[in-house]
């Protein structure tokens, strides 16, 4: 059986919900972002009780088809940004329809995505990808430009422009400031 779970978008999360689903008894559990697979079925009672267990973390498990599009989606989007070093350099829309491979289009996905999070799919993938710079600027000696090319930005403008757009700071800045404060 498998199990869809919102805002499953770390290693941590992952690890979190073997944890759960090992105290709840199941065994061959298989985790992924977004998802856990295990043998069997999973009782009303067991369920309500690994929901609970899940939102006090802040991870929801959820059945209706457009909240799986969307956890489907966002584990998309996390594997292309963090990730991204494993993958071929690829326009995120097309990699967001092969990856949730569903029968709808990129616009079709967006719609439902925007519907049901109250934010751009685009919006959030840039938000995405800033908090990914956001981790190479402290806990790498990574330059800003190399940086903008390791995320695909098109230039080191393009990661600034988007970088101050999203935190008020430029990149420069914003690692002086941290770098300052460890």
């Amino acid at each position: 059986m498998i199990l869809k779970i919102r805002n499953m978008e770390s290693i941590r999360c992952k690890t979190l919900v073997m944890h759960e689903m090992i105290k709840l008894g199941f065994e061959n559990i298989t985790v992924e972002l977004g998802e856990v697979e295990f043998e069997g079925d999973i009782s009303n009672e067991k369920l309500q009780l690994f929901d609970s267990a899940l939102k006090s973390f802040g991870l929801e498990v959820f059945m209706d088809k457009s909240s799986r599009l969307v956890a489907e989606i966002k584990a998309a989007v996390c594997q292309l940004i963090y990730l991204s070093d494993d993958l071929p350099k690829q326009n995120h829309s097309d990699y967001i329809v092969k990856k949730v491979n569903e029968a709808c289009s990129y616009s079709a996905l967006s719609n439902i995505f925007s519907q049901k999070e109250n934010i751009t799919l685009e919006k959030y993938i840039i938000i995405q990808r800033i908090e990914r710079v956001k981790e190479l600027l402290i806990y790498s000696d990574i330059s800003i430009n190399d940086i903008a090319f390791k995320m695909n930005f098109s230039s080191v403008a393009h990661l600034s422009n988007q970088f101050k757009k999203t935190t008020g700071l430029t990149p420069s800045l914003y690692r002086k400031i941290r770098n300052t404060k460890s």
